[in-house]
């Protein structure tokens, strides 16, 4: 019993102090929602091998979409005519960061790799389409593209969004205001919230299970400990938003940055659903280029995040979560508590839709 309470109280350390840079991440990610439409970024996707690229991996960056929610979003892209380089560029610099996941890593890390991770996320993106279209030039096509299954109901692992988004309906501006609220704070929320508290927990376990002298003892090599990162990075599901406090408590037991950024990097762009998808939409020699260019520029980076911050003076150890305490007490609490309502709420809106769907098949198979 006590060692439940011990993970609890960490995971509700990493909870509070989270809260209220979630709440503002979502809410600028619901004002995204109602201004940037995909239509409107496939048209300038289309032609070239640099422009669309570099458009592409802008684009995608301040979008919150998940590893799987992005696939519906990249698959409509490409039917609407871009081409291979650009759409992985979006596939990558999308779920690396988020308007979500850069309030949540300022606040649990610290300003610099807060900084550093959209930064690392660009060139990333812009590294593997400019590798693609480089050495794999093709012309866009609508045929053949295979259809995106992905779970959830609504939110960013919904085609149901692309699709609604791709309508042009006139709204009044309040309406607009209303549906990009509601898309964030119950659809968006409702995919990503299970996935932050799974996040949660497993940085409250890490806190009291790995001692802090793990990683000086059995990774004291930051080379090692990013290829231990990229590999467990590589197959997981985990989004940009809960691989931040699983992250920090690495960090906070002696993880250096560099291998911190790796797992940032390479954790939320990959998973084996995403390889499986991105393998049949391009083939598995850009599969090849796609896992090659995230690995190489992740391992890159991280070492350039090393060096900063040794060449700085700055241990990453103890700045992490300290810029959280710049805000005040009252509003952490609240906004801990508005949150986690937010959170019930939204996880039980998409309920009826999975009792629905198991009532549907079960008379299917009757």
């Amino acid at each position: 019993m006590s060692i439940m309470i011990s993970i609890l109280s960490a995971s509700w350390q990493v909870f509070y102090e989270s809260a209220v840079y979630m709440l503002f991440g979502f809410f600028i990610a619901g004002i995204l929602y109602i201004f940037i439409k995909p239509e409107t970024v496939g048209r300038y996707l289309g032609k070239g091998r640099v422009r669309p690229v570099l458009l592409a991996a802008l684009a995608g960056i301040p979008i919150p979409l998940c590893s799987c929610g992005v696939l519906p979003a990249a698959a409509g892209l490409k039917r609407q005519g871009a081409n291979n380089g650009a759409t992985m560029s979006f596939l990558i610099s999308t779920p690396e960061s988020g308007i979500d996941s850069i309030p949540l890593t300022f606040a649990l890390l610290d300003p610099i790799i807060a900084l550093i991770r959209p930064v690392a996320a660009f060139i990333t993106a812009i590294v593997t389409g400019l590798f693609e279209n480089v050495l794999l030039p093709t012309k866009s096509s609508s045929d053949n593209i295979p259809e995106v299954v992905c779970s959830g109901s609504g939110g960013c692992c919904s085609t149901d969004t692309l699709e609604n988004q791709a309508k042009p309906v006139k709204k009044p501006f309040i309406a607009k205001i209303v549906s990009g609220l509601k898309f964030a704070f119950v659809d968006l929320l409702g995919d990503i919230g299970k996935w932050f508290l799974l996040g949660i927990i497993l940085s409250g376990i890490i806190t009291y299970m790995i001692p802090d002298s793990f990683f000086q003892s059995y990774l004291n090599n930051n080379f090692t400990a990013m290829l231990v990162m990229l590999m467990a990075g590589i197959p997981m599901y985990v989004c940009a938003t809960a691989s931040t406090p699983i992250a920090a408590a690495l960090v906070l037991k002696g993880l250096n940055p560099g291998a911190a950024l790796v797992f940032l990097l390479a954790g939320p762009a990959t998973n084996i659903a995403s390889i499986s998808m991105i393998s049949g939409l391009f083939g598995k020699k850009s599969l090849l280029i796609y896992l090659g260019s995230i690995a190489i520029c992740s391992i890159v980076l991280g070492l350039f995040t090393d060096m900063l911050y040794y060449g700085m003076g700055i241990s990453a150890t103890a700045t992490a979560g300290q810029t959280a305490d710049i805000i005040p007490h009252y509003i952490q609490i609240s906004s801990a508590v508005i949150l986690a309502v937010l959170i019930i709420f939204a996880l039980c809106q998409g309920v009826p839709h999975a009792v629905r769907s198991f009532s549907l098949s079960g008379k299917t198979r009757g």
